[in-house]
């Protein structure tokens, strides 16, 4: 076969490989989301302060201890696994409609976010780092592709942290949602409630700033090295390093911190970020 005729059959089969490629980057992203929730019960649907975390707050006290999470017990007992999904439902069957505090709506989205984080890690244990799900151009993506349905919307984590908490102007949110990693905040074992939201975000916050991987001050230049989380999400706490320093200040572990972040004295050092799941 020469000329003209083998050059289209090789110009045909090219185009049939790439035909198959795009059918199977269409069945890579068709089978890639996962679906949690979405059915509810015909009756009146509760507002956000209305919401019951019971069922969640037993399985953190079952399973998380000192902020690590026993994710091979978790998973070993199946009636604990459908409880959390379960959950994760219940919880969706809500009127973001109706008027709610302050306080219920952050606790809700909080424990909403640490709740599918668990359901997804859950999902694919044994593993041994979030980072392992977290595609960035063909396939699964557990910030994005992990879906639950919240009153008939969908939302991925990424949605639940950019689209509703960082929103909300409460810069403590990065010391309670937890991304299953160690780098991230420990995991509470109990889930936040409206009526002790405050307290529950400002203990987790100095609980996080009392941790070496997370931060250290060097009095003598001033340098306050702190989580990469500090730089991720810097203008959630104040629009110059002042301010920033001012945020932190009352969560700081030792007075000479404290003292020169009230002053707003200082910079910032960024500390390496540990991926490794938050097992135990």
């Amino acid at each position: 076969m020469k000329g003209p005729r083998r050059r289209s059959l090789v110009m045909a089969m090219v185009l049939l490989a790439v035909v198959g490629w795009l059918d199977g980057v269409r069945i890579v992203f068709a089978g890639g989301k996962i679906h949690v929730g979405g059915s509810c019960p015909g009756e009146e649907r509760p507002s956000l302060d209305e919401v019951d975390y019971s069922i969640y707050d037993k399985l953190l006290h079952r399973y998380v201890e000192h902020g690590l999470v026993d994710y091979a017990a978790w998973k070993a007992h199946p009636s604990d696994r459908a409880s959390l999904t379960e959950f994760l439902e219940h919880a969706g069957c809500v009127d973001l409609s109706k008027s709610a505090s302050r306080e219920a709506k952050l606790a809700y989205w909080i424990n909403l976010y640490n709740a599918l984080t668990l359901e997804g890690i859950l999902r694919e244990y044994p593993t041994t780092s979030i980072r392992n799900h977290t595609s960035f151009v063909f396939g699964y993506n557990i910030w994005k592709d992990l879906l639950l349905t919240v009153d008939d919307e969908e939302f991925s984590l990424s949605d639940i942290e950019h689209k509703v908490l960082r929103k909300m102007g409460e810069p403590r949110i990065h010391f309670a949602i937890v991304c299953a990693s160690l780098g991230c905040p420990k995991l509470r074992s109990e889930a936040y409630v409206p009526g002790a939201l405050d307290e529950q975000l400002s203990d987790s916050s100095r609980d996080f700033f009392a941790q070496t991987s997370k931060f250290r001050y060097e009095s003598r230049t001033k340098t306050f090295r702190t989580s990469r989380i500090l730089s991720w999400f810097a203008k959630d706490f104040g629009s110059s390093t002042a301010e920033r320093l001012r945020t932190i200040a009352p969560y700081l572990p030792d007075e000479p911190a404290r003292q020169a972040a009230r002053r707003g004295e200082g910079s910032f050092a960024f500390l390496s970020y540990d991926w490794d799941l938050n097992g135990r």
